[in-house]
Formats: C-alpha cells, structure tokens, sequence
C-alpha cells in the first residue's frame, strides 16, 4: 500500500450545530481509519472544514437575526470544538469562506471552462414568491416524477436516486414556509456530465473494491446522467470569474460544486500553514498515493460521480478531451467510504421535529469514546441503525466497563498490589503461550479489517481478545497463587502484555481511553494524539479556529510491544464509569422525547 494516504472527510454544513447521526457518517469512521492509517506507517493528510455557502446560511441567519458571515462564524466555532471534543485527528480542519479557498475553486471552474465542461445553458430557477430570494435545489420537495415519492428533494429523489432539478417535481413546495414556487428563466453554468459519462463508466469500472451498496448506486446514475447547474442567483458564496459574471451581486457558484472541492483547498491551506506550499502534491498528483472518501449516503453521488467528473474535466480526461487544467493532473478517489443512517428509537433525526441528540451535548455528559465505540460496533457502516439509549447504556455498561475496562483494572490493580510493577514472567505454560499467540495474531486480522473499512468486524475483534483475556485470568486464578510468586508474575506478565496489545488494537477507536491504558502500564509521552485548536489568520481577513495536530508520535505504532518488567504501576482507576439503568429508560433531561 501507498506511504500516503488522503483522507477527505465531507464537510458539515454550518447552520446548526452537528448532531450524533452525522458524525455517525463523516467524522468517527473517517477518524479511525486515519488513526489506523498512521499506526501502521502511513503519511496521512486528513482534511475538511465547515461548508458555508448557499442560501440555507441566508434563511438561518435570517432567523437569528445576525448576518450570513455571523452566522457561518458562529457555527463554525460550534462545529469546531465539537469535532476536537470527539477527538477527530485532522491535519486540517478549516471553512469554505477563506480566500485560498475561493482561489482554488475559481482555478478548478476555470479548467474545467477551459476544457469546455462548463457551458452556460438557461433555465428555469425557483424564486420565492413572498421574498423574492432564489430557492436552493434542496429547499425544496414534491412528488418526484420518476417514482411516485412524495417528498422527493429539487436535486434529487432519496427513494429512486434519480437526479431531479426543481421544475420537474409535481406540486413543488418550499420546505421553508410551504408556499408554491415561481419558477423564471436565468442563466446559468451547468457542469456537462454527459460529456463526463464515458470517462466516469471506464473509471467506475476498475473500482472493484468499494462497497456494494456505493458502487451499484453509483454505477445506476451513470445511465441518466444530464448537465447539472453550478450556479445560482444568491449573493452568499463563491464569485464566477469570469468578465461579465464576477461583479454581478447576484451570480455566485453554487455551494455544492464549491463545497467539494474543499477537499482540494484544504490541503494547498494546510501545505502553506505548516510552512511547504507544495506539500499537497505529493498525496493530489503522486500516482502511488491512495484516497479515500467518508460521507453519509445521501452525499454518494457528489463524491462518486460528479467530484470524479469535475477532476477528470479539469485533468482534460473527459470523453472529448482537453488540457490539464491550472491546478495540476489530480488523482481522482480511490475509495468512497459512505454510511447509512443512523436513526433514533426508529425515527429520522430531525432538528426541526427536536428528535435530534447533538454532539456537544452528548460529550458534555458522556465524553468521547462511549460514543466513538457506539458508532463503531452499533453505527450505520452499511446499513441503517437505530440509536436507543437503553442499547447506548448496555454497550456502554457490559462491554466498554465490564469487558474492556474490567479487563485493564483488575490486570493492573494485581500487579500493582502484588508487585508494585511490571512482574517479571517464569516460564510460559500452554494456557499462557496461548493466550498471547490470539493477542498476538489479532493485530493482523483487526488491521486487514480496519484498512477495508469494516469497522464493526475490525473492534469486534479485538473485543473478542479482550474477552479471552478476561477468560484467561478466571481460568489462570492468579489471586490464588500467593504461594507461588513466579507462576503469579508469570500469569499478570501475560495478562498485561495483552492488556497492552488490546489497547493498541482499540487506539483508532477510543484514543482518550488507549492513552489512559498507556500510563497505567507505565508508559510515558504521548500514545493517541489529540487534535487542538488553532486561531490562525488570513491577509486582509478575519481570525478564525482551525483544528489540526501533531500525530507523529503514532507513527508505527501498530504492533505488539514487548512490556519491560520493573516499569513501575500505578493504582488504577475504572477506565468507563458504568451508566445509571434508569438512563436507558428514560434518557438524559436534555434528551427529545421518544420519537416512538
């Protein structure tokens, strides 16, 4: 595999704090890939930010009663320190509304102009008849034509995954106050994906490897297929640069043909921020280096077809051909990682219905890796899955507390009470040689697992090891053998080198915990590295958060290390505090009243 790997993680939109059904799909999965990623020897780059643009910014703004740049600042703190608080390793973590990042986005339209990907074309755009303003594709539903769905979005139809544009719907209303829309004729750029089509089918064609359910949808869109519009009639978002359309107020590209290629101006940021502007060649134009995608599944069709299809445009790779545009021969994905969703007590989260768990409320009262591991054995990898609080406090009470954290406890607690130490092992018995052959293999096995994305399968694993650890001491009875001091050690050696193991298994998913694992048992420094952050600052523009991190001390990590007997110990103290039952009934007092 390739020393560098990019991980691109879908943008949260800033109008609103996040809630846990969205990290659920971009943020935990993409972070414990990463983490894997590092452990095992990998340069990663992960990057995304908060997407601001569009008139949806506009409209929330309106209601708070500040302005469109108020509003994007305000959530994008939110966003931001909730994002550091689950512990989400990005090397760069940024906004949509920073000149580098219009700068790249001009460049990429500019290219894909050049190459004659990008034609204007007139249609037909919906206009709020009480505000005049222009209606964004998603702002609005109906019945869509194709399948009959009743709340079919403007840009496309949830149930059938046909792409759809406003017009077309039947008996259209807008989502934000009900009324019918005027539709009137403007111009606009579309992005021409049929002239696309031919070079995205070969390419969808060697991806062998994705996820069934991404590639078969993807692959399904190729077939109908149509120019898309990447401009509308807003004054929020990124200007057209081109003469005759760059000082006209009310001519903006449009937020998602902008918000995708973040993914690109995130990294030319992050290369000038840590002092190599050319340092994000090496993961977009190095042929051996791999990327990777992580979004929900209503995000597929951006990430597979139409992002792949504006990096070929733009490479002049598309069905008729062109010049590599200004930014340089980009690698398109190699892997898009989408979820499903992740729904409560059966119902949709829905913040307008305050059926929503947001994330800052969540770590307030429960931190981040109860929730990281709910994500990962529980969460919508590739199917829907259902968040109940009685499931959350179970998982949370007999497998991180009575498995794993019992498992850390009572290995270090022995060993410090009867050793004060690491103890120094005799000679190992079949039962010992056993236990840490299993430990020993699962590094393999969960690292196989966790590079192809199979996240649940992967701690699953190295759940089971916990458990044989557990097994191992109760058949062991070290607490009996006062009287036999060597075969004692022997038995918390090995229970704690596979303590030790496990905690290396679990740095990708629980990383606050792992570095607590690492102190009990002696080890100093940092073990799982922790995102800060950063106030940085832009010519001629405002202050803003970043988050980023210094993670080399994970570099290479992932492996059995031999313990070093005599290490001093520490008394422990309990890893995860076990939850109230009546929790699981009744939920926290912030929590939405049971959808059910």
């Amino acid at each position: 595999m390739s020393s560098r790997v990019l991980t691109a993680v879908a943008w949260p939109y800033a109008n609103g704090p996040r809630h846990i059904g969205h990290v659920s799909g971009f943020g935990v999965p993409s972070d414990v890939f990463s983490r894997y990623m590092r452990m095992s020897g990998h340069d990663v780059l992960m990057v995304s930010g908060t997407d601001e643009h569009g008139t949806p910014i506009s409209v929330q703004a309106e209601r708070e009663g500040m302005t469109t740049r108020e509003l994007a600042d305000k959530y994008n703190r939110v966003i931001v320190e909730d994002l550091q608080g689950l512990g989400l390793s990005y090397d760069l973590f940024t906004r949509t509304t920073t000149q580098n990042h219009y700068r790249v986005t001009q460049e990429l339209f500019l290219g894909l102009y050049k190459n004659g990907y990008v034609v204007p074309q007139t249609a037909m755009g919906a206009v709020s008849p009480s505000t005049g303003r222009t209606l964004p594709d998603r702002y609005i539903e109906g019945t869509c034509p194709i399948c009959g769905y009743d709340t079919a979005r403007g840009d496309q139809c949830d149930n059938c995954g046909n792409q759809l544009d406003p017009v077309d719907l039947i008996n259209p209303r807008s989502r934000i106050n009900g009324e019918t829309p005027l539709f009137q004729e403007t111009e606009h750029f579309f992005l021409d994906l049929p002239a696309l089509s031919g070079s995205l089918s070969r390419w969808l064609g060697d991806r062998s490897d994705w996820r069934p359910n991404v590639l078969k949808f993807s692959q399904n869109l190729l077939a109908v297929l149509r120019p898309r519009a990447i401009t509308r009639d807003l004054d929020w978002g990124v200007p057209v640069p081109l003469d005759g359309w760059r000082d006209q107020p009310m001519k903006r590209l449009y937020v998602w043909f902008d918000a995708v290629i973040g993914y690109l101006s995130a990294s030319v940021e992050w290369a000038r921020r840590t002092g190599d502007p050319d340092a994000w060649q090496l993961w977009w134009s190095d042929p051996e280096a791999l990327s990777y995608y992580f979004m929900g599944k209503d995000n597929i069709v951006f990430h597979s077809v139409i992002w792949p299809g504006m990096l070929l445009g733009h490479n002049g790779q598309g069905d008729h051909g062109g010049e590599v545009g200004p930014m340089g021969e980009l690698r398109l994905p190699d892997e898009v990682v989408s979820s499903e969703y992740l729904t409560m007590s059966g119902a949709k989260f829905s913040t307008s219905r305050n059926k929503v768990i947001y994330v800052g409320d969540f770590l307030r009262d429960f931190g981040p890796d109860a929730l990281r591991y709910f994500i990962a054995v529980a969460g919508p990898e590739t199917t829907d899955s259902d968040f109940t609080w009685d499931e959350f406090v179970r998982r949370t009470n007999f497998e991180l507390a009575n498995e794993w954290g019992n498992l850390v406890n009572r290995s270090v607690s022995m060993a410090h009470k009867n050793v004060g130490a690491i103890p120094t092992p005799g000679a190992l018995t079949d039962l010992d040689a056993t236990m840490l052959q299993t430990s020993q293999a699962s590094f393999d096995v969960v690292g196989d697992l966790l590079r192809r994305n199979r996240f649940k399968a992967a701690i699953s694993e190295a759940m089971r090891v916990a458990g044989a650890a557990n097994k191992y001491l109760s058949d062991a009875e070290p607490w009996k053998l006062k009287d036999d001091p060597e075969r004692r050690d022997t038995v918390l050696h090995t229970a704690l080198q596979v303590v030790s193991d496990v905690n290396t298994l679990m740095t990708p998913f629980l990383p606050h915990a792992a570095q607590k694992v690492h102190a009990a048992l002696g080890g100093e420094g940092v073990w799982a590295a922790e995102p800060e952050i950063r106030q940085v600052s832009e010519q001629s523009g405002p202050d803003y958060p970043v988050i980023m991190g210094d993670y080399a001390a994970e570099q290479a990590h992932w492996a059995s290390r031999p313990l070093v007997p005599g290490t001093p110990l520490v008394k422990p103290t309990p890893l995860f505090p076990k939850l109230d039952e009546e929790l699981g009934r009744t939920g926290p007092s912030w929590a939405p009243i049971d959808p059910a």
